[in-house]
């Protein structure tokens, strides 16, 4: 399972890298040879997306070891560390292209501000039919095989299409008379490069502190420990999110009447049903409480 994982998530970093290398350069030539500032924008951003995916092929190859002596709970964790580190890298693009956006808008010499070429529009066009490609072919996979990181590259790629959106109205506003226009787009590429990273990083962190399922899961969690043959009740469920993994800590009631022999075979079925019922179950702890 995960050599699979590892493979599945390989191929899409690979072919992501290669789209993310061919874009970037024709989008900064573009934008060069059109002068567009909001393209070569664009081209940096998309840029960063290949630094971006070789910190997801790194966490995901070390997240993907077996668990050791040091490491006893496995080390899922590391994907979420990758995806920090993700975030991190985006939101500083962001800030960097918002930045430089700002001080051309600032300066008020809109006058002085070059018009872009229609090289520009047509890369733009480019940018967001290869991006939200990506996007689908890399969320496609992040949810087959779970992966939090695979799926912030997803959403790095889509980050990327709606910046080219934003890049190709300004550059058409700044071909339409208003240069500005130009400079503004960069700083829409900035917002949603931003709001990508704040995502990205929230769910990471959220993975990071333990954080319990989902009500719906929890509820299928009860459910199944109560189905079982013995089991009275559920007196305590809790479940916490280990990188892309499920660890549950489970307390039941049975008949205080039956032998540790009989308790122990029943704590055995709820164990083995949740693993079987519940393929991101990792580690599950059944505790036995005799009823009144």
């Amino acid at each position: 399972m995960t050599n699979n994982f590892e493979k599945a998530a390989m191929k899409v970093s690979f072919v992501s890298i290669a789209a993310n290398v061919i874009l970037s350069v024709f989008k900064l030539a573009a934008g060069i040879i059109a002068h567009s500032g909001a393209m070569i924008s664009d081209a940096i951003h998309s840029a960063s997306d290949v630094l971006s995916t070789f910190i997801v092929i790194a966490g995901i190859k070390i997240s993907s070891k077996d668990s050791d002596k040091e490491h006893p709970y496995g080390h899922e964790r590391m994907e979420c560390v990758s995806a920090i580190i993700l975030a991190t890298i985006l939101a500083l693009t962001g800030i960097g292209i918002g930045y430089s956006a700002a001080l051309k808008i600032l300066s008020g010499e809109y006058g002085s501000l070059t018009v872009p070429g229609a090289l520009a529009l047509i890369a733009a066009l480019v940018s967001i039919a290869v991006k939200e490609s990506m996007f689908w072919y890399t969320r496609y996979y992040a949810k087959k095989i779970d992966s939090g990181a695979l799926m912030a590259d997803a959403w790095h790629h889509r980050s990327d299409a709606l910046s080219s959106v934003g890049a190709f109205i300004g550059i058409a506003g700044a071909r339409l008379g208003f240069p500005v226009m130009d400079a503004a787009a960069s700083l829409v590429i900035c917002f949603f490069i931003e709001k990508a990273a704040y995502e990205i990083f929230k769910d990471a962190v959220d993975k990071m502190v333990d954080k319990a399922c989902d009500e719906s899961t929890e509820s299928a969690l009860r459910s199944c420990a109560l189905s079982q043959t013995g089991v009275l009740g559920v007196d305590l469920l809790r479940t916490r999110v280990f990188g892309n993994k499920i660890y549950v800590d489970i307390e039941i009631t049975t008949n205080g009447n039956e032998t540790l022999r009989e308790a122990h075979s029943i704590a055995e079925n709820v164990h083995d049903s949740i693993e079987q019922n519940f393929s991101k179950v990792k580690h599950i702890m059944v505790h036995v409480n005799p009823s009144e």
